[in-house]
C-alpha cells in the first residue's frame, strides 16, 4: 500500500487523520519506561557480573553483556509490540477494507444490485485487545511472536552497547567519572540508530509474524524462517529494509534520551526523594 515513508505519512494523514499518526502511543508510553529500565539496569548488572577487579571490559564480553540485557528485556518488549502492531495496523487494514468497497460499488456484477456499505467497525483498544488475546490465546497470545523479538532485540543489544560504552568512552575527560550529558546523547543516537539499522530485517519478520490481520492477498506465515523465505521470493532481499530509515530516525533520540536520563542519575534522584521527603 505505501511506496516510501512520505508516501505512508500522507496517505495515513488523509484516511485516518492527524492522530492516526499516534495509534499505539498509549502502549508505548506505559510499557517503554520499564522495557528501557530493564534494558539499562541488566546491562549494568552483567557488566559488573563479568569485570574483574574493576578493569575494562573485553569486546566480548561487553557483547555478552548486551545478549543478556537483550534476553531480559523481551519479558516487557513482546507484549508492547504486540500490542502496538495491532492497534497501528487496525487503520490499514480498515483503509483496504474501504478501497475495495469502492471499487466493488464501481464495477458491479451484471444484474446484481448495487452494494450498501457497512458500518464502520469500531477501532480496537488496548485494553480490549488484552482481553481479547488472554482469553481466545492465553498468556501465550501476548508473547506471539516471542522468538523472532529475541532475534531482533538480542543482536541490538549485543551491537548497541558495546558501541555506546566505547563512543562514551572517547568524549569523556580524563579526569572526569562520567562524559558530559551530550556526549552520552550522541553516542546514545549513533549507537542506536546503528543497532537499529543493523537488526531491520528481524525488526520486518517480527512485524508480519505479529500482525493478526491480513488483508487481501496477504502471505500467512508458520514461523520465522518461514516467513523470511516469503518475504525473500515475494519482495526481493530489499524488503528487508523497509523502514529502517524511519526506524533509525525514531531509536536514535528515544537512547540518546534515554541514556542522558539513566547516567544522570535522575530517576535515583526522585527515588531519593520519595523515600527521603525531608531531604
Amino acid at each position: 500500500m505505501y511506496s516510501s515513508m512520505s508516501d505512508c505519512l500522507i496517505k495515513t494523514i488523509r484516511s485516518e487523520g492527524y492522530f492516526g499518526m499516534y495509534r499505539g502511543a498509549a502502549v508505548n508510553l506505559t510499557l517503554v519506561t520499564p522495557e528501557k529500565a530493564i534494558k539499562l539496569a541488566a546491562n549494568d548488572f552483567f557488566r559488573h557480573q563479568l569485570s574483574k577487579d574493576g578493569q575494562k571490559l573485553t569486546l566480548p564480553k561487553e557483547m555478552l553483556a548486551g545478549c543478556g540485557a537483550g534476553t531480559c528485556q523481551v519479558i516487557v518488549t513482546t507484549p508492547m509490540e504486540m500490542l502496538k502492531i495491532q492497534l497501528q495496523d487496525a487503520g490499514r487494514v480498515a483503509a483496504q477494507k474501504k478501497i475495495l468497497a469502492a471499487q466493488a460499488q464501481l464495477s458491479p456484477q451484471a444484474g446484481a444490485p448495487p452494494s450498501v456499505e457497512a458500518p464502520a467497525a469500531p477501532r480496537p483498544t488496548a485494553t480490549q485487545l488484552t482481553r481479547d488475546l488472554l482469553r481466545s490465546r492465553g498468556i501465550a497470545g501476548l508473547y506471539k511472536g516471542l522468538g523472532a523479538t529475541l532475534l531482533r532485540d538480542v543482536p541490538f543489544s549485543i551491537v548497541y552497547f558495546p558501541l555506546f560504552a566505547n563512543l562514551d568512552q572517547l568524549g569523556r575527560p580524563a579526569s572526569e567519572e562520567k562524559s558530559p550529558f551530550y556526549i552520552s546523547f550522541l553516542a546514545g543516537c549513533v549507537a542506536g540508530s546503528t543497532a537499529a539499522v543493523a537488526v531491520n530485517p528481524c525488526d520486518v519478520v517480527k512485524t508480519r509474524l505479529q500482525s493478526l490481520q491480513r488483508c487481501v492477498n496477504e502471505d500467512t506465515y508458520s514461523g520465522f524462517l518461514d516467513c523470511a523465505r516469503k518475504i525473500w521470493r515475494h519482495e526481493g532481499p530489499s524488503a528487508f529494509l523497509k523502514g529502517a530509515y524511519c526506524r533509525a530516525l525514531v531509536i536514535a533520540p528515544l537512547f540518546g534520551i534515554a541514556q542522558v536520563v539513566y547516567f544522570l542519575g535522575i530517576a535515583e534522584s526522585l527515588l531519593g526523594l520519595l523515600q527521603d521527603p525531608q531531604a
